[in-house]
């Protein structure tokens, strides 16, 4: 299930697009099949293949007209020149870094004048009571080391000279699923009813039931699991 809002994002055809943190390519796949030139970026080695092979599949139906390539990198060294990308995406990325400042800096610094950047984080109320919850959930390697309000993450990004247009909370139906993890241990992912209850996010994804697409939208109002920002970059570069 995508975090990003394609339509607020607003990718088109051979437009350059970063996916940073990439993961297993949710967004990178997305973004191929809107005809996007696709970088996909991430640190993990076993992400990075699985992106890589869904995007070659994907590049094998002739139809599609983009571009792909994907190269381990760290968001706070990113290995790209100033103004590289139309758009950048950050997902779920900011909460894992030390120094998500630096990090801001360098997406900013990718990103085209009159570019747009969609970068999402925890929500500060889940992220509070996972913590307060369970010690592993934060603190596993890799873990999250820090807690944004939404309107810290907006703040941030206008420091470095992004201009917020619009706010969305996502995935109030994922919430539960943390909430049994952290109860049952965050580690044990094929715990019953973690697993059961995995089962059935799965299928809402496959079905999107009209009943569950209203569900979403209630829980995304009150117990959403992602904040997402999204921002552009003046077109004089400020």
């Amino acid at each position: 299930m995508l975090t990003v809002d394609y339509a607020l994002l607003g990718i088109n055809g051979g437009e350059r697009v970063l996916d940073v943190g990439c993961g297993d390519g949710r967004h990178s796949f997305e973004a191929f099949k809107r005809q996007a030139v696709v970088y996909a970026a991430d640190l993990g080695a076993k992400p990075l293949s699985n992106t890589s092979a869904l995007l070659r599949l994907l590049a094998s139906e002739a139809h599609y007209r983009g571009g792909w390539a994907s190269l381990q990198a760290n968001v706070t060294r990113l290995p790209f020149g100033d103004a590289s990308f139309d758009r950048v995406i950050c997902s779920e990325v900011l909460e894992h870094l030390g120094d998500d400042d630096h990090a801001v800096d360098e997406l900013t610094r990718v990103l085209k004048p009159g570019g747009k950047i969609a970068v999402s984080v925890p929500t500060y109320l889940t992220e509070t009571v996972y913590w307060a919850m369970s010690r592993d959930y934060a603190h596993q390697p890799g873990g999250h080391v820090r807690k944004y309000k939404a309107g810290q993450l907006v703040t941030l990004l206008e420091r470095h000279g992004l201009h917020v247009y619009a706010t969305r909370r996502m995935h109030g139906l994922h919430s539960p699923y943390w909430l049994l993890r952290c109860l049952f241990g965050v580690s044990r992912e094929d715990a019953w009813l973690p697993s059961l209850y995995h089962r059935f996010l799965v299928w809402d994804i496959e079905n999107k039931t009209r009943p569950l697409r209203l569900l979403h939208k209630a829980l995304d109002a009150t117990i959403a699991k992602s904040v997402v920002v999204y921002a552009h970059r003046a077109d004089n570069g400020a």
